[in-house]
């Protein structure tokens, strides 16, 4: 008996390591196998499969926490409870009305918006909400500006703030906001906060409490709880808006942080672009959160006080393209696609994060080839140098074919605006990268104004001045740089 025990003993490790092995190896083709029916990018492909056999456990477990979109699945899901809810908000009258005046606006100037049509019609094809017109829209390009602005209007609200946030910071800019929402809900105003819940990491539910007590909501947009059904780690909400009162709406690149107002002496100074709105396109946004946070909190806000349509406050014409993982075709990338391709004389891009995808880097080249004079205007100093050097690693390509591109070198440059023609503008919180194309839920507003292009132009030719324009080299470059590049750009598919 002693013996066999001893035999047995005398197993266990080399049984254990067969275990391990197997293990392995089943992680191994599960993940590979599911990688192949994806049927995505083949680069993206590749560079899952070559980092599963490189790491096969870790490779394996990465992938499944951040390679697959299940959310997909999920979000179809409530899409398909919330069907009579979109098909009200998509048949009502006043919508239809709207798109009409939209339309007759593009018509009275047909030499100068055709491009502007094509591209609405594009959108409204792929399943975005039609443009409206009569809208008032200004631009804040500072967060103290951007901040003042969102304040003034919560302090004026009367019956409802709604806010939906990327990034809320439970900081002393993120305090400023909760003193004043609570405050409002103590007065009676509903109050409901939507944040993402990784992008949002740091901020708990124990910070909104007096906002709880007060009578507020507070909603986390897909927890990374892996016992929850809807948990998904990669497909996150980026999107900032504020809706308040069915009357006035933000929306852009501003979140709520104090290192969005320059107060972290490691990030400097910030640079964003946000908007005001008020007028008919203000509905477009508050379905945008009322779907999301049906999603988060399985509360239905589709009644007339929150879903009245205002009248006309403006002469701007406004298209709010919502866009996320649950959408098929990936609608941002045809929209930036389209917008580029029907540019006539000029485009002009800041993005924070550049990671193109090769159908962007085509058309870049293709507008620059046509004659289009075409500027990117990209930070030199970022929260990400693998995106960074990633971006870099694309610059000679674009430079050889006439795309000018400028590293702006005050601070952190954060807005995500595409200027076309100097007549009509994207302004959102999408980044050029493939997370916002395809993984992430954004919201874009396009914008036909030339007084707001107008403003946005000489704000970016002021940003250009503080920035560094790339040279295009005759040679490969340093040893170091263009490798770093090169290795990020392998990775750029995971981005």
């Amino acid at each position: 008996m002693g013996e066999t025990f001893t035999d047995f003993a005398s197993l266990l490790p080399r049984l254990s390591w067969w275990a391990i092995f197997l293990v392995t190896q089943g992680l191994t083709v599960w993940a590979i196998t599911h990688v192949l029916r994806q049927r995505k990018e083949p680069m993206t492909m590749l560079a899952w499969i070559f980092g599963i056999l490189l790491m096969p456990i870790v490779g394996a477990v990465f992938y499944y926490m951040i390679g697959e979109r299940r959310v997909r699945r999920r979000t179809r899901k409530i899409r398909k409870r919330m069907a009579p809810i979109i098909e009200a908000l998509a048949s009502s009258a006043d919508r239809e009305e709207a798109t009409a005046a939209a339309l007759r606006q593009l018509q009275a100037n047909p030499g100068l918006d055709e491009s502007l049509r094509q591209l609405a019609e594009l959108s409204s094809k792929l399943g975005t909400v039609p443009p409206t017109a009569g809208n008032l829209v200004e631009a804040s390009l500072t967060a103290q500006e951007t901040y003042e602005s969102i304040l003034q209007a919560i302090n004026g609200a009367r019956n409802h703030v709604h806010l939906e946030y990327y990034i809320y910071r439970p900081d002393a800019t993120g305090k400023m906001f909760l003193d004043r929402l609570t405050e409002k809900a103590r007065q009676g105003v509903e109050v409901r906060v939507l944040i993402d819940a990784i992008g949002s990491w740091r901020t708990s539910r124990r910070f909104f409490r007096p906002l709880l007590e007060a009578g507020g909501h507070v909603a986390f947009f897909l927890p990374a709880i892996p016992w929850r059904r809807t948990w998904h780690i990669n497909c996150r909400n980026h999107r900032k808006i504020v809706v308040v009162d069915a009357e006035v709406a933000f929306a852009g690149s501003q979140n709520i942080g104090d290192e969005y107002r320059g107060l972290l002496r490691r990030s400097g100074p910030w640079k964003d672009t946000h908007l005001r709105l008020e007028g008919p396109a203000v509905r477009e946004l508050q379905e945008v959160f009322v779907e999301d946070w049906y999603f988060a909190a399985k509360e239905n806000l589709t009644g007339d006080r929150y879903m009245k349509r205002q009248p006309a406050r403006g002469d701007s014409l406004v298209q709010i393209v919502p866009t996320g993982p649950d959408q098929e075709p990936p609608i941002l990338s045809h929209i930036f696609f389209a917008a580029l391709a029907l540019a006539r004389r000029s485009i002009r891009i800041s993005t924070p994060y550049f990671v193109p995808d090769p159908g962007l880097i085509l058309a870049l080249q293709h507008a620059a080839y046509r004659g289009i004079q075409v500027d990117i205007l990209i930070p030199a100093k970022t929260d990400s140098r693998l995106v960074l050097w990633a971006g870099r690693s694309y610059y000679q390509d674009l430079v050889r074919a006439g795309v000018r591109i400028h590293e702006f070198r005050h601070g952190m440059l954060h807005s995500k605006v595409v200027s076309i023609d100097d007549t009509w503008t994207l302004v959102g919180s999408a980044n050029m990268d493939v997370r916002s194309f395809l993984l992430n839920f954004e919201v874009t507003a396009l914008i036909l104004d030339e007084n707001l292009s107008r403003k946005l132009r000489k704000d970016f030719w002021c940003d250009v001045q503080n920035s560094r324009s790339v040279q295009l080299l005759e040679k490969s470059g340093p040893f170091w740089p263009t490798l770093l590049e090169g290795t990020a750009r392998l990775l750029t598919p995971l981005l």
